[in-house]
Formats: structure tokens, sequence, C-alpha cells
């Protein structure tokens, strides 16, 4: 059982993860090779907003386990083959065991891919743009070897604002916490900063 999440431990390999990234290998992979770096394509972007909405009450690990099935189902994420999706492409969804079958979680993924197809209108980069534009500056850290504790915020103001905005523009079920949880894995919030 994973008593501190954030706390550093030092894995077989010798290097030291948070315990959330430490608990399998599947878990390890993503944090070592994925987690915290700068994703700026529109489908990346999009897709790791849509994930972090599915994952809102469930475990990372959960979702990390079915992302190759989410990726089929949602067609690679593609927003524009997402946006002409039909009830019934919605209604097969929700038979896929692959996915996490939440109505709302599905009906806003075609929602938000909508969403970001007005959003080319102010901004080329569509949603990677707008979420980009709420980036938190870098922060300098220290090394892992010298930290007891992995700072991760759960909201800043930059990821509530962006929330905010991405709900006028007609975006569902992003609310600042899953918002914030997208821009640390993209590196939109720097999340280098450890506590001694």
């Amino acid at each position: 059982m994973i008593r501190d999440p954030f706390a550093l431990v030092e894995g077989d390999d010798g290097r030291r993860r948070p315990q959330w990234a430490d608990s399998t290998a599947m878990m390890r992979e993503y944090f070592d090779n994925e987690w915290g770096q700068e994703v700026r394509d529109e489908a990346g972007v999009f897709e790791r907003l849509m994930l972090e909405t599915f994952q809102s009450g469930l475990s990372w690990a959960t979702i990390l386990r079915r992302r190759d099935g989410f990726r089929e189902v949602f067609e690679g994420f593609d927003i524009d083959t997402l946006a002409d999706w039909s009830d019934d492409a919605v209604e097969r969804a929700l038979t896929d065991e692959r996915i996490i079958r939440n109505r709302r979680k599905v009906e806003a993924t075609r929602t938000n891919a909508r969403a970001a197809v007005e959003l080319r209108n102010t901004f080329p980069d569509g949603v990677a743009g707008l979420l980009w534009e709420f980036a938190e500056p870098s922060r300098k850290a220290k090394p892992l070897e010298k930290a007891k504790r992995l700072e991760i915020p759960v909201t800043t103001e930059r990821s509530t604002a962006l929330a905010k905005e991405l709900k006028a523009r007609g975006f569902t079920m992003v609310g600042p916490v899953n918002v914030c949880a997208a821009m640390c894995a993209i590196g939109a919030i720097p999340v280098l900063t450890y506590a001694t």
C-alpha cells in the first residue's frame, strides 16, 4: 500500500521515483519516458486531456492499462473524426470493454472534440495552442537524489483559469483538477520542485 504517493523511493533499478510511479513496470515506464515531457501537438494534448477526464474517480494505472483500447475506440483521438461521431458511434463505444464505459465521459469526448474544432478559429494549434497559453514558467529544481518528496500540485491558478476558459468555449467535464493533471503530464506545469 502506498502511504505517500509523492514520497521518493529508490527502485530496483537504482532510479528514484515517487511511490506512485514505482508501483509497476508500466508505471515506471510511463514516469521515466513520458510523464512531464512536453506534448504540443493537437491530438496528443486532446488525448491527455480526455484520458484525465476518464481517470476522474479512478487510478491512473487503470487508465494506462486501457490506453491502447482508448486509442482504438476513440480513433487515435483524431479531433475531426470524433467531432463527426454519430449517436450510434457513441453507443458502440459504450459497449466496448476496452475503455471506461461511462456515458457522460464518452459523450464529453465527442462534445470536446467539437469544441476543439471551433477553437481552431482562434488558435491555429487548436486545443494545444489554448492550453499552452496557460503554461506555467519553469521552476528551479533540486536533483531527485537530494530530495525526499516530489511536489505535484492538485490545482494552480492557471489550471483553474484554463478549466474556466475551456468551459466557456464549450468543453465539458474539464475541472481544475483534471486539467491540472493533464498540464502536469504534458509539461505545461513543471513539477520539478522537490521538497527535502
